[in-house]
């Protein structure tokens, strides 16, 4: 069966791709710079080498992007073999690796795996080589590609065999794992995509408010400077939702740090996402400033965005009435179906619930939404509606096959959306978690995160996209999404939480 699911271009088919598990990554809007036309040698098969024998475990390694393709190199440091992936491609485009025997230096050999996207697919994989010389010499690799319709080609690092580092918390190594994957040059993250990269940031944000660890302040200031002029600037874009999510991450930018640049590009955010309200089915914010569809995920974005203002604004009365006002119409728009469960969104014709899937952020977003009203407004009768949604969806068997927080999608890829989807779950139902008396969602939380540590993490505690197991389609998404269900546990309330 195919599966479907709404993304940056509308709908898209989901499909897996590539001899191996494959990291899916799309860059929204982002440039190309940084590419180049070098390395002309003739399409076809590698110069030198031959392929070696199956890889026993993957690190993804490095990553990079040329027009919405994402270029990945994976290592299998045990056996010393590396291989390269692209994805989120179209039929003819390129991909090879290329070895060195000095760092990089000079090639030693090129287009190594050369091979192209086959029809009717979005990704492809060379196949797995040695890394190191026959003499014991030490290489690396880098993974390379193109896309076929144009001359541009860019690269990955030169990267070699490593080995893993054990030291410190699970929470403590999988940041420092999905940090690596942070491209400094560009302030976004590798192998994911441009809101996928504001949940990245606020996983780092999270982590650092949940644990005090400062180590990555820079990262903060780095990502604001690098994007505050990309795509529609301030961080907003087409894509009412996208703005939302770079709206929250500069919030927790803004309760870490203190710096108020943060929260006044959070504020224009609100305001630019708070613009696109119509009468359209009584009211909501819309996906997309081009398509006025009304969604879940947006209209719970801005609710938690604006009650997080009003939070953090002395005298504001304006974002709360707003939060309010969307909450109403959220509540009574019928996304909220009789399970307790909220699908996507409602149908543009009937104004009902389209019965679209019940995909986990739509779950969760909103529980961190009433945690914001009940503290904005003092009536903890939001955390009692956030508490009856929270039990819904952490008892649902279709969320939870053999009792494992499960993306509906998982089974055909999850496509570039998809993999962030459950860390914005956890995320928001720990915040959830640390207000309530008891903290009920505890034991389902350390579960969680234990479940994922132990059978969806690699030696180098980089996670994949099934908390289950096994380990697959390794990217920045699924790497902030699982260190996010290592940091939900550790909520306090009051002193340490995201909001004081």
């Amino acid at each position: 069966m195919t599966t479907t699911m709404r993304t940056r271009s509308g709908v898209r088919l989901l499909t897996a791709a590539g001899a191996f598990a494959l990291g899916v990554g799309m860059m929204t809007g982002t440039s190309t710079a940084g590419t180049s036309t070098a390395g002309t040698s003739t399409a076809g098969t590698s110069t030198a080498g031959t392929a070696a024998a199956a890889p026993t475990e993957d690190r993804l390694a490095d990553g990079n992007t040329i027009f919405g393709r994402s270029i990945e190199l994976h290592i299998s440091d045990r056996d010393a073999l590396g291989w390269a992936t692209i994805n989120n491609g179209d039929p003819t485009d390129e991909v090879w690796l290329d070895r060195s025997y000095d760092g990089g230096e000079t090639i030693a050999d090129e287009r190594l795996g050369y091979t192209t996207i086959p029809d009717g697919t979005r990704g492809t994989s060379t196949e797995a080589y040695d890394i190191n010389a026959a003499d014991g010499t030490k290489g690396v690799l880098r993974a390379c590609g193109k896309a076929g319709n144009r001359d541009d080609i860019v690269c990955t690092a030169w990267i070699g065999v490593e080995k893993p580092s054990t030291k410190g918390t699970p929470s403590k190594r999988a940041i420092a794992a999905l940090v690596k994957l942070y491209n400094a040059d560009t302030g976004l993250w590798k192998t994911t995509g441009w809101w996928n990269s504001a949940n990245a940031l606020t996983a780092v944000l999270d982590y650092q408010l949940a644990t005090g660890d400062r180590s990555y302040d820079w990262i903060i200031a780095n990502t604001y400077e690098k994007n505050i002029d990309a795509q529609g600037g301030n961080f907003t874009n087409d894509y009412i939702d996208d703005t939302g999510w770079w709206a929250l991450a500069w919030i927790r930018a803004y309760d870490l740090t203190g710096d108020p640049r943060y929260l006044e590009t959070a504020k224009f955010d609100a305001d630019y996402m708070w613009a696109s309200r119509d009468e359209i089915c009584g009211g909501g914010v819309v996906w997309n400033i081009n398509q006025r569809y009304k969604n879940a995920v947006t209209n719970e974005l801005f609710i938690k965005v604006a009650a997080s203002l009003h939070n953090r604004i002395p005298g504001d009365t304006e974002y709360l009435a707003q939060a309010l006002e969307n909450w109403e119409w959220f509540e009574a728009s019928g996304m909220i179906n009789e399970e307790n469960l909220i699908n996507d969104g409602l149908d543009g014709a009937t104004c009902q619930n389209n019965g679209d899937v019940t995909w986990t952020y739509n779950q969760g977003i909103i529980l961190g939404a009433l945690t914001e009203l009940s503290w904005a407004t003092g009536d903890r009768s939001y955390l009692t509606q956030a508490k009856v949604l929270a039990d819904a969806s952490t008892h649902s068997d279709y969320l939870h096959p053999a009792g494992v927080l499960t993306e509906p999608c998982e089974a055909n890829g999850c496509g570039a959306d998809g993999p962030t989807f459950k860390g914005v779950y956890v995320r928001n139902l720990g915040e959830l978690n640390a207000e309530l008396r008891g903290r009920p969602y505890q034991v389902y939380l350390d579960q969680q995160a234990e479940t994922a540590y132990e059978k969806d993490r690699n030696r180098f505690d980089q996670y994949g996209l099934h908390w289950a197991g096994p380990i697959e389609a390794l990217s920045a998404a699924t790497q902030q999404s699982a260190t996010e269900a290592q940091i939900a546990p550790l909520w306090k309330r009051g002193t340490g939480t995201p909001r004081r």
